[in-house]
């Protein structure tokens, strides 16, 4: 029986533990067992533009229209984003918008669906 916690990035099950740290074999991510059991990961709450807490796999709906860096291309507002995996950093929701690709947004100009 594994007594490791799940992975963190993919919430797999079938982590391992290899030189003091702990291994995703089907996402490849690694982080430190005290990380793990840590609470500022772990706590952190996202919020959309209104206030409410979003979640991975929520869909979205953009509340301005977003420029695309290095692109004369913009993201309308209004465009509804389906399953969106939240990630750290200044850009914390990684996304696919149909027609665009892949691309980070800020949750911040989003709101929930």
């Amino acid at each position: 029986m594994n007594t490791l916690p799940p992975c963190p990035q993919c919430h797999a099950n079938y982590t391992y533990e290899d030189a003091g740290l702990l291994m995703c074999p089907d996402c490849g991510h690694e982080w430190a067992p005290v990380a793990a059991s840590g609470t500022a990961a772990e706590q952190r709450v996202w919020k959309d533009a209104h206030g409410h807490v979003l979640q991975d796999g929520d869909a979205v709906t953009l509340v301005k229209d977003l420029k695309i860096k290095g692109s004369s291309a913009v993201v309308k507002l209004g465009t509804k984003v389906k399953n969106i995996r939240l990630i750290e950093g200044d850009h914390d929701i990684d996304c696919k918008i149909e027609g665009f690709g892949a691309m980070q947004l800020k949750s911040e100009f989003v709101k929930k669906a």
